[in-house]
């Protein structure tokens, strides 16, 4: 959980400060996280009692609940996600799902490995690999589509980041008040027991 944690935290930020919007490098990224975000998934369901979605069941009458106490300086401890935490990660899956599969529909589902080809032909001056063959239906049509996607992926990936934030803060304010660090478990992987 940790390490899937921490990758697509990396990665997420990677491809929002750092790749270039459509390199490789943003592609590869994008990619990697599939795979992490697959085997999270996979980890939801069959790994320990604390990482799996029953111990952190979405509720939004719970997380205003949780928030009230919290800003109360009355949080009570949970072993999982907190109910708050819990809507957080379920929607920073679904942005996640969103700007991952808007990236694919952007890239027409083509892995780095063949966008890398792709664009070494035409620097070569083999531009017949930017011709779409007649069976791929309308073109404007498609161009539409690529054009939405692009803007659906850029406006889901900067709110995946104004989510990231929201979650740091929150993560901060709960270990203030609940007075002790909810980082440090999150990279030594040991929880101190109140």
């Amino acid at each position: 959980m940790r390490i899937s944690h921490w990758a697509i935290a990396a990665a997420v930020l990677a491809n929002g400060f750092i790749t270039k919007p459509g390199g490789i490098a943003h592609v590869w990224v994008g990619w990697a996280v599939m795979g992490v975000f697959a085997s999270r998934l996979i980890w939801a369901v069959v790994g320990p009692q604390e990482a799996r979605f029953s111990a952190f069941p979405p509720s939004p009458s719970a997380a205003l609940h949780h928030i009230g106490n919290l800003l109360r300086g009355r949080a009570r401890e949970y072993p999982s996600h907190n109910p708050a935490a819990a809507i957080m990660v379920y929607t920073l899956w679904a942005c996640l799902m969103l700007v991952t599969a808007t990236g694919l529909l952007v890239t027409d589902g083509k892995s780095p490995t063949a966008i890398t080809e792709e664009r070494a032909a035409i620097a070569a001056g083999n531009w017949s690999v930017l011709v779409k063959s007649s069976s791929e239906g309308d073109d404007n049509k498609g161009e539409f589509y690529m054009r939405v996607a692009g803007e659906v992926h850029e406006l889901a990936a900067n709110l995946l980041l104004v989510l990231a934030a929201v979650h740091v803060g929150g993560v901060l304010i709960e270990s203030r008040v609940l007075g002790r660090n909810l980082v440090r478990p999150m990279i030594v992987g040991r929880r101190r027991r109140s």
